[in-house]
């Protein structure tokens, strides 16, 4: 609709020595080469201002966001002054967390007010909402009434809500109007329109959206065809809605945007899939992160930062553990006995702990994806079931086999089979029912179920093995 500005037009066709280091600075596959940072950091170094300059402004604002992350904060600094503020904004924006709350330390309020006023509104409150209660006060009294409302008005609503997702420029069109009609009104909007949009939301005149025309029907549609006539059905989010649950409805009904209303129906909003796609990435990271007992403390944490993430679960795995291995102090005397169980004891365990991990991953990827709840539950739960079965006898042959041909005693084989079916039996059930018990409470099923599934095969493990050794063996 409207030409890019100069400053775009400038950035999509670089001089040729922008090009070169474009070049240098990212690989194959689109990610900075250590060549080019060590570029960065040498011109940082030397003061070259002029060379530092052209180096960051080979870049486009979202690879200049990811060099963020692999500077020290001296370095960062260097690089701030060289920004210019629409650049600034998209930088800002794409930054980590903990990285844009650093950057945002830095600079003065009007700065900040120039370069957020660039942004979209759900993208400018997100940076806004990073700021220190001062700072974030002093950058929106800065800024235009206008943009100031429509932040501080995304800021109201819940954090992970369609209301803090949602961007509140949205275009939309009585159902009265006619092609012609709208699309003359998108040629005249300009900087009004939202900087990127698929659909014209159709609306009656409480301003609730009755439908949708794609951009790519209303340019195929004659100019005398009535909205109405053209437009397709919307699915609405509830400004309030989970940002994981709006994720959900955008991958099953293949949405590429969608309008958000307040809770009279009427539109207040537009969500676009370059929106979802980082809650998505967000949700994965969240839950890989929590299989492991960790957080994401960043690129640029420190020791103690790292510490602080990591040691509460490991204390927690102490605690499970230490229960766990109590078992083998209770069978000490069968132990002393036959020494052979101190060998093999780990395997069962070790094995066991491996089948658990499997069904646990696959149960909270098919919970989070809404693959498994109540009405398929019993059946998943038995097919698990059925599955450590056979795993559990297929390993049991083979460790069975090769113990007797180590040790030539068929009950030891024996007690190492039937202690391996056991253990992986109930490792694949702890597996499927540790999610789906705590998703049943309302907690997390990432969180926390890898160590409560180390504690069942650990300890199921040690006490079908030694316990049946003590009954076949001795």
């Amino acid at each position: 609709m409207t030409g890019p500005s100069g400053d775009t037009a400038n950035r999509s066709a670089p001089n040729s020595d922008s090009q070169d280091l474009e070049d240098i600075a990212l690989g194959e596959n689109y990610e900075l080469t250590a060549t080019y940072v060590d570029m960065v950091v040498d011109a940082a170094d030397r003061g070259d201002s002029a060379r530092l300059c052209d180096l960051v402004h080979a870049l486009r604002p979202e690879d200049v966001a990811d060099l963020m992350g692999f500077l020290s904060a001296d370095y960062r600094e260097d690089i701030i002054p060289h920004l210019a503020p629409e650049d600034l904004a998209e930088i800002l924006a794409e930054l980590d967390t903990n990285l844009r709350e650093e950057v945002l330390d830095v600079l003065a309020p009007a700065t900040l007010a120039r370069a957020i006023g660039e942004l979209d509104s759900d993208d400018a409150a997100d940076v806004i909402d990073d700021m220190e209660d001062d700072q974030r006060h002093q950058v929106l009294a800065a800024m235009s009434d206008v943009d100031r409302a429509a932040i501080e008005t995304t800021l109201a609503y819940e954090e992970e809500t369609a209301g803090r997702l949602m961007q509140r420029e949205v275009l939309a069109a009585p159902q009265f109007w006619t092609v012609g009609q709208t699309i003359d009104h998108v040629r005249g909007s300009g900087d009004e329109l939202p900087e990127l949009f698929f659909d014209v939301y159709v609306v009656d005149p409480a301003f609730k959206a009755v439908g949708a025309v794609p951009v790519s029907g209303l340019l195929r549609a004659p100019r005398e065809r009535m909205l109405s006539e053209i437009m397709e059905q919307v699915t609405e989010i509830p400004v309030d809605m989970d940002q994981e649950e709006v994720a959900y409805i955008f991958d099953k009904y293949h949405l590429i945007s969608a309008p958000v209303v307040d809770a009279g129906g009427r539109l207040v909003g537009q969500i676009t899939v370059d929106d979802i796609v980082g809650v998505i990435q967000e949700e994965t990271e969240e839950d890989i992160l929590a299989l492991a007992g960790v957080s994401d403390a960043g690129r640029d944490a420190s020791v103690v930062d790292i510490v602080k993430s990591r040691l509460p679960w490991l204390v927690l795995n102490l605690a499970t553990e230490t229960v766990a291995v109590s078992v083998i102090g209770a069978f000490q005397q069968e132990i002393q006995k036959l020494v052979t169980l101190a060998i093999i004891m780990p395997i069962v365990a070790s094995l066991g702990g491996n089948a658990g991990t499997q069904t646990l991953a696959v149960a909270v990827r098919a919970l989070a994806g809404r693959e498994l709840n109540a009405a398929n539950a019993l059946r998943t739960v038995r097919r698990e079931l059925f599955v450590g079965l056979f795993n559990g006898a297929v390993l049991a042959a083979v460790m069975a086999g090769a113990i007797f041909l180590l040790f030539h005693d068929a009950r030891l084989s024996l007690t190492v089979a039937l202690a391996l079916i056991v253990n992986i039996s109930v490792a694949a059930l702890a597996g499927i029912l540790a999610p789906l018990a705590l998703e049943r409470f309302g907690r997390d099923p990432a969180v926390s179920s890898s160590v409560f599934v180390t504690f069942v095969t650990d300890f199921t493990g040690f006490l079908s093995f030694l316990g049946l050794a003590a009954w076949i063996l001795l």
